[in-house]
């Protein structure tokens, strides 16, 4: 093996920092780095399972955490017997975090100080966990991470400003801080240069970006400026977004521009305006049926994708159907749906949950309401044409409006299949030609098979 292992749990903004550390640590070949995620219980719970499954399989291999739930809780990963060192997300980005040393050299540091975690949890040798409050920039380095060398994620904004009520993320990231529009366009650049097709803009809370720059630039006027003066990127693509910070120069390029993906991810979170108002979100349930209502009426194709949590504190039976309301009234075809579990230090945690049954049937009906929204709307592009960037050497990709397309060469005996039948298995040449993995393939989709897309290269 060269280089470190890396296990990432969580968002894309974790895949990318995930790519930067691999750098970093390039020459520990015997490190186990956990990339770890703190959104959720849940993914906090997967963490510690990833941490005794990769030292099972490499019991002679050091394992660093790090990552949002190592930040937040280092007192946890520290008290595992499978974890060498405990490291915060300022530190993942110090190549000394992760170089072998002499067990009585360790790096001492601080913890942030958030309620619960005791203050001495960040000062053990294994520990190095500083203040992330403090941290008033975002790394110049850490600007891009990849998905299969044709998707890039380039980081251009951390951290964020707003305290949602169920939101432990803020004490693992910080405030928000904006990387400068030139680091940006010079890493995009390079990444255009390099042969990637599509670049995902990530953040914390990425329609923030701007106000702490010289002269305030908002998100709308960077990606102005990226695809005004690179014009070698064929997509560019957003991570999840707040509705509410849409402003009219990014509308106008979601909504006109051709090389801006037709895609968007919304951090909805609920249907209800009480819930939203007990999150402390800033906008209204209009206010979401509205910018959707305004996007595809100015752009018919985007596809609209949503976080939606279930079972919110003193959510009612009918609080609960708006929120199932929302998916049909907003489209949402691709939705991430989050059962609700209280994260410690969060004001959600203390006000009166919902029974764990009645969250887990509630999830259980928001994910169905968005299948079922999902499975019509992927049943509506078959028989069109799509141009798909495909991501890896079976033929899997994805179309500019994110729908999950395989594309499948002909074979010489099946001839062509039927336009808008599920080709099967015989139909289609399964072994996709590798060489067309990382290109933007134009296609007529033919069928689909579960709840993936089948497409023919033209």
């Amino acid at each position: 093996m060269s280089g470190p292992e890396l296990i990432t749990l969580g968002c894309r903004l974790n895949a990318a920092e995930s790519e930067a550390m691999r750098a970093l640590a390039s020459d520990e070949d015997d490190l186990i780095i956990v990339n770890s995620c703190a959104v959720t219980n849940e993914a906090v719970r997967q963490t510690r399972q990833a941490i005794r499954k990769a030292k099972r399989a490499r019991p002679g291999a050091r394992l660093v955490v790090t990552g949002c739930a190592a930040q937040i809780e280092p007192e946890t990963f520290a008290a595992m017997p499978e974890v060498s060192r405990v490291v915060g997300n300022r530190e993942k980005f110090d190549a000394a975090s992760f170089r072998r040393r002499p067990e009585s050299q360790g790096v001492k540091g601080t913890v942030s100080d958030l309620p619960g975690i005791p203050a001495s949890a960040g000062r053990t040798e294994r520990v190095s966990v500083s203040d992330i409050m403090a941290v008033r920039e975002t790394a110049p380095h850490l600007l891009a991470g990849f998905a299969e060398r044709s998707r890039a994620f380039v980081e251009v904004q951390n951290g964020c400003d707003h305290r949602c009520t169920f939101c432990i993320i803020p004490y693992g990231r910080g405030n928000s801080r904006s990387v400068p529009a030139g680091l940006v366009m010079e890493r995009i650049k390079a990444l255009a240069g390099q042969g990637f097709q599509e670049v995902v803009l990530t953040g914390v809370d990425v329609t923030s970006y701007g106000p702490d720059l010289p002269g305030s630039p908002t998100l709308g006027q960077l990606i102005e400026r990226i695809l005004r003066h690179i014009p070698d990127l064929p997509r560019l693509r957003l991570s999840s977004i707040d509705c509410i910070e849409i402003d009219e120069r990014l509308f106008e390029v979601a909504a006109h521009e051709p090389r801006f993906m037709p895609h968007l991810h919304m951090s909805f979170q609920a249907g209800d305006d009480m819930v939203l108002k007990r999150m402390k979100r800033r906008h209204s349930r209009r206010d979401a049926v509205e910018t959707v209502a305004r996007l595809k009426a100015a752009r018919p194709e985007i596809a609209i994708g949503a976080d939606l949590i279930a079972g919110f504190p003193t959510e009612t039976d009918r609080m609960h159907e708006n929120s199932l309301r929302l998916i049909d009234e907003c489209d949402i075809v691709m939705g991430h749906i989050f059962p609700f579990s209280p994260k410690r230090g969060t004001p959600a945690a203390r006000m009166p949950q919902v029974p764990p049954l009645l969250i887990k049937d509630r999830a259980r009906k928001l994910r169905e309401a968005t299948a079922r929204r999902r499975n019509a709307w992927l049943q509506t592009l078959v028989g069109t044409r799509q141009r798909v960037l495909v991501e890896r050497e079976d033929g899997l990709g994805h179309a500019e409006n994110f729908a999950p397309v395989r594309v499948h060469r002909h074979s010489r005996e099946s001839g062509s299949p039927d336009e808008g039948r599920d080709p099967g298995p015989r139909r289609l040449d399964s072994r996709f030609r590798g060489n067309d993995a990382g290109r933007i393939v134009e296609a007529t989709i033919v069928g689909l098979q579960g709840a993936t897309l089948v497409g023919a290269p033209l």
